[in-house]
């Protein structure tokens, strides 16, 4: 018996749908870029390393909180939008290769992972410890997701539900950038680890659900 889906909640249909959008309009864009000698991991490279920077931008919000907050906040959009054209480069291209798609997923940790450590570090330095801990439970939660989702497609299955795909999560820490000079980005980093840890929890059970359709399907 093949796993069919049921149709997801509003929620799925939302992400589904921008999700879709941001691609088609990232395709459209690099269709003239295609034709050049760029490559989808010329872009991953400046992607990755422009989130880099912006980490290193957070830590001197001490200095001025609505410049270095905002900056790392531009420039983290901008490398994340990179990521976004990388793949949609190497489909309109034709330069898709195994090493490639690795590429971008080991450097889509990277780049977050810094940024999530560069908070981590005001948090701690202005003291808050409950902060520090739900920043570190986001660091799990964004290397969780992914994996999850890796391991169940290694099984053959789906594992790309749930609320906080990385598209969410780079929205809920921009957001949080922007907001954090009025003190909202330790609230936005709760909503950022709970949403995570959520997340996982989705796809196990998803994946949960698939395994047993097929174990019952086959009797």
């Amino acid at each position: 018996m093949r796993y069919t889906q049921a149709p997801g909640p509003f929620h799925k249909r939302v992400q589904e749908g921008y999700t879709t959008g941001a691609r088609t309009l990232a395709s459209r864009s690099v269709r003239s870029l295609a034709r050049t000698r760029v490559t989808p991991n010329a872009l991953t490279t400046a992607g990755v390393s422009l989130c880099i920077a912006a980490a290193v931008l957070v830590p001197f919000e001490n200095r001025n909180e609505l410049l270095f907050y905002w900056l790392a906040a531009v420039v983290f959009v901008v490398g994340s939008v990179l990521d976004i054209l990388d793949g949609a480069l190497a489909r309109a291209g034709g330069k898709s290769t195994p090493f490639g798609a690795f590429l971008d997923s080991t450097t889509d940790r990277v780049g977050e992972g810094a940024m999530l450590a560069a908070i981590g570090l005001v948090f701690a330095r202005a003291g808050n410890e409950t902060a520090v801990v739900f920043t570190v439970i986001a660091v799990a939660g964004s290397f969780l997701v992914p994996y999850v989702r890796a391991k169940a497609e290694a099984l053959g299955l789906r594992g790309d539900v749930g609320l906080g795909s990385r598209a969410e999560r780079v929205v809920v820490l921009t957001a949080g950038l922007v907001l954090a000079p009025w003190g909202a980005l330790q609230w936005l980093i709760y909503l950022l680890a709970a949403t995570s840890l959520i997340t996982v929890l989705q796809r196990v059970l998803h994946v949960r659900k698939q395994l047993l359709g097929g174990i019952n399907g086959n009797q």
